[in-house]
């Protein structure tokens, strides 16, 4: 009796934990779309980032001030990785993107982290490598992914030529560093979970972010925006959602599920943000259409994530 409790209580915790992922993942693709939309407003790819991430320090500090410093040195250190990998690195270049191409790109191609997450895993823990069905599901969603990507057609991308054409491609190229700036962050974020709060690691890898961000302010040379410009009511809001819901909530709940759901089926999740970002690009951009083709991304997208977790359980339950 007590052990059916305790397996129906894990159940529900695991639950929550995808739930949990499913809803930073929804905020993390409606953040493309206010970043594009604040961009629009004039602000700088690094001023957006530098007041985004100041508001989530101050909210996350009050929280949690006790505890200053990691246990040692070498925690600090992975602090600092954190910080730059999985903040000041992946939203800049993320920031920068979407001022060359389209939010729904953008979003679509940092989805790669996933995949590049399991590869990292699998390289550095020999012991840890994912199975054949992560391996199957992940290509599937990436799949997915490439057909949102190309959505509107291989021969509307073929007749794109000069700025254009070179625009498009600073923009992909900044969203490819962008995950793998992600996928290592991720890497480095499952030894720190194991011994701090949620909280502590979302602190500190804002710290080192806001830190490790200054230096590309300098080298941009990005004019700061007057306050009658900041102060109009779009620009708080979307910096609002920024700061509070896509940095704060959805990094403490993020670092919170990292552990019971693991670094790979967590990542896995990254491939449902392009269809949220897809969808609210859609409504709110005329260049951003819904098309035949990103529809059925979406579905490989989903279909994919379903198919690998499904045959993972089967192949435990069996075991």
């Amino acid at each position: 009796m007590a052990y059916r409790m305790l397996k129906s209580n894990s159940r529900k915790k695991l639950l929550l934990c995808h739930l949990g992922a499913l809803l930073v993942v929804t905020m993390w693709g409606g953040s493309f779309v206010s970043t594009k939309v604040l961009i629009n407003h004039h602000l700088g790819p690094v001023e957006i980032y530098i007041y985004r991430f100041v508001m989530a320090y101050l909210l996350v500090l009050a929280m949690c001030h006790k505890k200053i410093l990691a246990n040692n040195w070498r925690d600090e250190f992975l602090f600092l990785v954190c910080g730059l990998c999985g903040s000041s690195i992946y939203f800049i270049a993320e920031n920068n993107a979407v001022n060359y191409t389209r939010v729904s790109d953008v979003s679509m191609i940092t989805t790669l982290s996933p995949l590049l997450t399991t590869l990292l895993i699998g390289a550095l823990y020999k012991n840890e490598r994912p199975g054949r069905w992560t391996y199957i599901s992940s290509v599937i969603a990436f799949l997915g992914v490439g057909c949102i990507i190309f959505k509107d057609g291989f021969t509307s991308m073929a007749d794109a030529s000069g700025p254009d054409a070179l625009s498009t491609a600073i923009g992909d190229l900044l969203a490819l560093g962008a995950a793998f700036s992600w996928a290592i962050y991720a890497v480095v974020l499952r030894k720190l979970n194991v011994t701090y709060s949620a909280q502590f690691v979302t602190r500190k890898t804002f710290f080192y972010g806001l830190v490790t961000a200054l230096p590309f302010w300098a080298i941009s040379a990005e004019p700061v925006s007057p306050l009658s410009q900041l102060m109009s009511a779009e620009v708080i809001g979307n910096l609002l959602f920024l700061g509070l819901f896509c940095s704060m909530i959805a990094y403490i709940i993020w670092s919170a599920v990292m552990n019971p759901l693991g670094a790979i089926t967590a990542n896995n999740y990254l491939y449902v943000q392009p269809i949220c970002t897809m969808i609210i690009a859609a409504i709110l951009f005329d260049n951003d259409p819904i098309t035949a083709m990103g529809c059925f991304g979406a579905a490989l997208i989903i279909g994919g994530l379903w198919f690998g977790d499904y045959m993972n359980r089967r192949e435990s339950a069996r075991s």
